[in-house]
């Protein structure tokens, strides 16, 4: 081989080492620049568990309303997209208040169903809390459903157990108080059902969640007509009314006045009786619940 040669040989390497090097290096910088002007990698996402929790508000809170049937649709969609999202604990909670609906629309078979399938999930997962969580829903449909007073003091005192193991929400404290109440209202405890319900009223003041605060004490005016007590029980629904007022709750205001109704009949007091479910019947009627409002004015010949 000649020097011409060599050299030109030479001159060819280096030539081509040189460009495949600035290729090499251009690419780099391209990669380099396109990884940033990418979009960051955002992680762990949310999406579906955000939009499940988020029906899952709507839907108690239009249970809480009386919109029953609406609720369901909400709290179904809820349902949907915590199985999508395959979070336990959502499949869980979104189950416990979708049953809770059912059972309050009479599918009690369907409810029934859905709490123990959420207590399954639970006891799987092995979380204490959603176990003892799940257990409680379950005895507030047998007391609604069949108690006597042995199931009663039964269900008291598993759900006075269970409530040492809630630590996370207080707002399922309040509903195991609830459930407690409930259970000594039936034993014909009325003093320990009102000291209940006032654990539960604290909590849901305290949360500044007005409906339940006035459910609260739509109970505790239960407790106190039934011991016969009218002027408490009164007194404890105005103050019922003055907290769905807050809230533009037009199914707990007509409840609460309709409940008024029934005290003042108890008493005695036959025209106060008269313009209260009257006064119900309007709220029923403006509400759309046309056929409860038939039923309380129905109330008025009875007194």
């Amino acid at each position: 081989m000649n020097a011409n040669n060599t050299n030109s040989i030479s001159f060819f390497i280096h030539f081509h080492l040189r460009n495949s090097m600035t290729l090499f290096l251009s690419m780099g910088i391209i990669a380099l620049a396109a990884c940033s002007s990418a979009p960051k990698n955002q992680g762990e996402i949310y999406d579906l568990r955000n939009r499940a929790e988020s029906r899952l508000e709507q839907g108690n809170k239009l249970a809480d309303q009386g919109s029953l049937e609406a609720a369901l649709v909400f709290l179904e969609e809820a349902f949907q997209f915590a199985v999508m999202s395959d979070d336990p604990s959502l499949r869980v909670r979104t189950n416990l208040s979708r049953s809770n609906v059912l059972f309050s629309l009479g599918r009690r078979d369907e409810a029934v169903s859905g709490w123990d399938k959420a207590l399954d999930e639970a006891v799987q997962m092995g979380n204490r809390e959603l176990i003892a969580i799940c257990r409680i829903h379950s005895n507030r449909g047998k007391l609604l459903s069949s108690a006597g007073t042995t199931e009663a003091q039964s269900i008291r005192d598993e759900v006075s157990r269970d409530l040492a193991q809630i630590k996370s929400d207080q707002l399922y404290v309040a509903f195991a108080w609830m459930v407690v109440g409930l259970a000594e209202k039936e034993l014909g405890h009325f003093a320990q059902a009102e000291t209940a319900m006032r654990r539960s009223l604290n909590i849901h003041e305290k949360e500044r969640n007005f409906e339940l605060a006035a459910y609260d004490w739509f109970l505790i005016a239960s407790f106190r007509s039934l011991s016969g007590n009218y002027t408490g029980a009164q007194q404890a629904l105005e103050m019922a009314i003055d907290y769905d007022r807050r809230v533009e709750n037009s199914w707990g205001l007509a409840n609460d006045w309709r409940a008024l109704g029934d005290v003042y009949k108890k008493a005695g007091n036959r025209e106060a009786s008269r313009s209260a479910y009257i006064r119900a019947a309007e709220i029923f009627r403006a509400a759309g619940f046309e056929e409860v409002a038939e039923e309380t004015l129905s109330r008025i010949g009875d007194t």
